[in-house]
């Protein structure tokens, strides 16, 4: 499932925001002031951030430019009141990626969340993983002819970071951000377990390992 990120100090439109994307299949969190956003943003990963821009302690602005200058490229979108083209143009200045003016019509952020996680390789269609395996994107489950395999989420997290980046290297930066945040400690060992988890689920063959650099899926 993916995970959203909203930051929005209208308690009233953000419990609209979070109800209709759990409805569409999302996993929401709410934050009403951008120091709460930092700190749950400190605790786990995000597939796309919904940010208000006129919040609270840090605005949305500044909370960008903040989490893209730590190396976050997370994917944003801006829902705001503002109409006059320097603020927007700062906001892409700061790292957006897209926005909405308020009102926001719901089903035009819909379309407009899921094309920009596909432009971001996230998917959203069932996909065959081969020997009667298939990977459900939006739950990160695993069947084996419909059962589920009940993976360990870090197990499900590592495939899913391989299916989006296949025919590509995946480094272990990638796997560390992928896996972990940023209040979280890693180990070496902890990544080739979730490493091996994934070959003995696909294969042995499944990934290629480009020594000192990554892995590669191969299916």
């Amino acid at each position: 499932m993916h995970k959203i990120l909203v930051l929005e100090d209208d308690e009233l439109f953000a419990s609209t925001l979070e109800d209709f994307l759990e409805d569409e299949g999302f996993d929401v969190d709410l934050a009403y002031d951008g120091e709460q956003c930092l700190d749950l943003n400190f605790d786990k990963n995000y597939d796309l951030y919904i940010f208000d821009i006129n919040v609270p302690k840090i605005n949305g602005l500044d909370l960008l430019e903040q989490l893209r200058k730590a190396g976050d490229t997370t994917p944003s979108i801006f829902l705001t009141s503002y109409k006059d083209k320097d603020t927007l143009h700062d906001g892409f200045l700061r790292g957006c990626d897209d926005y909405l003016r308020k009102p926001v019509d719901l089903d035009e952020l819909s379309l407009r969340i899921k094309a920009l996680l596909k432009r971001n390789n996230k998917q959203f269609d069932v996909i065959d993983l081969g020997s009667n395996l298939t990977f459900n994107p939006l739950t990160k489950r695993v069947y084996e002819k419909e059962e589920d395999l009940n993976l360990p989420i870090k197990v499900s997290e590592l495939l899913e970071l391989f299916i989006e980046h296949r025919g590509e290297i995946v480094t272990k930066d990638m796997i560390i951000s992928k896996l972990w945040t940023a209040s979280d400690e890693y180990s070496e060992g902890s990544i080739r377990v979730y490493i091996n988890s994934v070959k003995k689920l696909l294969g042995k063959d499944s990934l290629s390992n480009i020594k000192g650099v990554g892995y590669k899926i191969e299916f």
